[in-house]
């Protein structure tokens, strides 16, 4: 019998001290995430960020938590159901980071007589701090447990045909149509993330900020670009009409344009109407609802903006559901 893992980045288990500095300590001290040597990871993760940084992050997750637990596990969970529910298969959620771990979705899956797992990381454009790291963790539990099942992987899917419409469609469906430009947030990755999965493959920037990258399966900044061009055509916007930015960077030498600097300048461009949405983001989180739809927000207006909608990420949509079935 098949199965399907569907795997989300993560959340704190609570709200509690403990359960933020758990999280960020595993989210960051990934070697494919925070790719320094590990004796200055851990120096920087153990010694500096999460000792000064946790409380940040505590109070911008009690913006945004509910009452029954984190909404990105909440509706990783109702996308499970509804995956379910249209496929007819087993179905169960997991974090790369925290809780349900790989580890219990695999077993969980085993157990209920699944010799066959479909994987899918919940990420559409592949970066090797999401996509990759994600792989290798579910090899590292299976080769842990033993497990005489066969896996395969679902591919970053920023192009596919029925993902730009169940995309596209949720803008249509929640943009404000007499807006001055529509803004693509994605989350950022270091520069040297980008190297990292290009160099030895002859890649070219200059093809790649063209829409022809040569290397278009590794390519973070290729593949966001292209999703948002797509969008864009399928909604008959102009290429004046939307824009590309990246959000939560965290130190120097990320992609740009950063989207906080983007809201700070839109409005004394003359733009001040804007629709907003963070497409790296499959369900809503701590950095679409909190970064993006309070912070982002409150930066728009302070310089001058007027009006600023922000549209939900895919969550549980129709169109979306149904693509996953389809790839499945």
């Amino acid at each position: 019998m098949k199965g399907i893992l569907l795997i989300n980045l993560g959340s704190p288990n609570d709200l509690s001290s403990k359960s933020i500095k758990d999280f960020l300590t595993e989210f960051l001290s990934d070697d494919l995430v925070v790719d320094y040597p590990k004796f200055i990871q851990q120096l920087l993760v153990k010694g500096i960020i999460v000792p000064f940084r946790y409380k940040n992050t505590q109070s911008a997750y009690k913006e945004v938590w509910t009452e029954n637990g984190s909404p990105l596990i909440l509706t990783t969970q109702q996308l499970a159901e509804e995956l379910s529910n249209e496929t007819s298969l087993p179905v169960e959620i997991a974090m790369r980071y925290q809780n349900p771990s790989i580890k219990d979705g695999l077993a969980k899956l085993t157990k209920e007589g699944c010799t066959k797992i479909k994987v899918v990381p919940l990420y559409p454009h592949f970066a090797i701090s999401t996509t990759l790291t994600t792989k290798l963790k579910v090899q590292e539990e299976l080769d842990k447990m033993d497990l005489d099942i066969e896996i395969e992987f679902v591919d970053s899917f920023f192009d596919s045909e029925l993902y730009i419409k169940a995309l596209s469609e949720t803008i249509k469906d929640n943009m404000d149509p007499e807006s001055d430009l529509l803004l693509f947030s994605y989350h950022g990755i270091p520069k040297r993330h980008l190297k990292k999965a290009t160099e030895a493959r002859n890649h070219s920037e200059e093809l790649c900020l063209n829409s022809e990258c040569n290397i278009k399966e590794y390519c973070y900044r290729y593949q966001v670009i292209e999703t948002s061009r797509l969008c864009a055509e399928a909604l008959g916007l102009e290429k004046e009409k939307w824009m590309v930015s990246f959000q939560s960077r965290v130190g120097p030498g990320w992609l740009e344009p950063f989207t906080d600097k983007v809201l700070e300048k839109l409005p004394s461009d003359g733009i001040k109407n804007i629709n907003v949405i963070s497409p790296s983001f499959v369900s809503d989180n701590l950095e679409t609802l909190e970064e993006v739809n309070i912070e982002g927000r409150e930066t728009f207006i302070e310089n001058g903006g007027e009006k600023f909608n922000y549209i939900p990420c895919l969550n549980v949509e129709k169109n979306w559901v149904s693509f996953l079935a389809s790839i499945i």
